[in-house]
């Protein structure tokens, strides 16, 4: 091959290199899609948990929605209120106050509380266990079947099966609503802190068939709605329900409860 031909070559590839760039740069210019600052920098301040937590579909999804104002600085359950704050600054406005929240499973009916109808076997999950006779091995349908559904959920190792139950942490909890979403017999609810009276019942069944398949399942005796000065507990088919934005904490409704259902 002569000089000639490799100059030529080079010449050529050169000039197909620079066409090349101009193209993608005019297409790049064209297509580019613009970036909201203002996403950007909440989708920074925002963990990375991409927990769901918050109603979106991950940090990107609330970021977006945050930008937009279709949702609030503060929403997300995992950053809490430091990062709501960081975010409103971001987006020039105030942070407002947002209650901490935890899940409380409502269930009391550990192993040596409640009778075991037969001998399950099968495979360890709730959601397959509660569809079973009964709704699983123990006699209360409306029980917690214990195989750990919502604790394969949780990312932040805030709750565990304890003795037949599970049992939630609440300084790990960040209430992303995993287990909420999880537990196939909706025992968990999403309550305040602060809250330190809680129904440890989901039973919807009448007391005399309560008490024969746990010992201390809510029995529908009424008894905590009347010790109740400020209309915070009633009865919801056949179980006691509080209303926490009017609860004091008083505690005339646990002292009350014959069964020591409310916690």
């Amino acid at each position: 091959m002569d000089m000639n031909s490799i100059i030529i070559a080079a010449v050529v590839i050169a000039a197909v290199g620079i066409i090349v760039g101009v193209g993608l740069g005019l297409f790049g210019a064209k297509f580019k899609v613009e970036v909201d600052e203002k996403e950007a920098a909440v989708r920074e301040e925002l963990p990375g948990n991409n927990c769901g937590g918050c109603g979106y579909p991950g940090c990107d999804g609330l970021a977006k929605a945050i930008a937009e104002g279709k949702a609030p600085v503060n929403a997300c359950p995992v950053g809490g209120a430091p990062v709501g704050e960081k975010i409103a600054a971001i987006m020039g406005v105030e942070a407002g106050s947002s209650e901490k929240k935890v899940a409380f499973v409502k269930c009391k009916g550990t192993c040596d509380k409640t009778k075991v109808q037969y001998e399950y076997h099968g495979i360890e999950d709730c959601a397959k266990a509660s569809v079973v006779p009964g709704g699983g091995a123990k006699a209360c349908s409306y029980g917690c079947t214990g195989f750990g559904t919502c604790v394969k959920a949780c990312k932040f190792d805030a709750i565990h099966v304890v003795d037949g139950v599970a049992v939630v942490d609440k300084e790990k909890c960040v209430a992303c609503g995993a287990c909420v979403a999880a537990c196939p017999k909706h025992l968990i609810d999403l309550v305040p802190y602060k809250a330190k009276h809680l129904v440890q019942c989901s039973s919807h069944d009448r007391g005399p068939a309560v008490k024969a398949a746990c010992q201390v399942g809510c029995i529908g005796c009424t008894l905590c709605t009347k010790q109740c000065k400020f209309d915070a507990i009633h009865m919801d088919n056949n179980v006691a329900v509080i209303d926490y934005e009017k609860c004091v904490n008083c505690g005339a409704c646990a002292a009350k409860c014959p069964v020591k259902v409310i916690q």
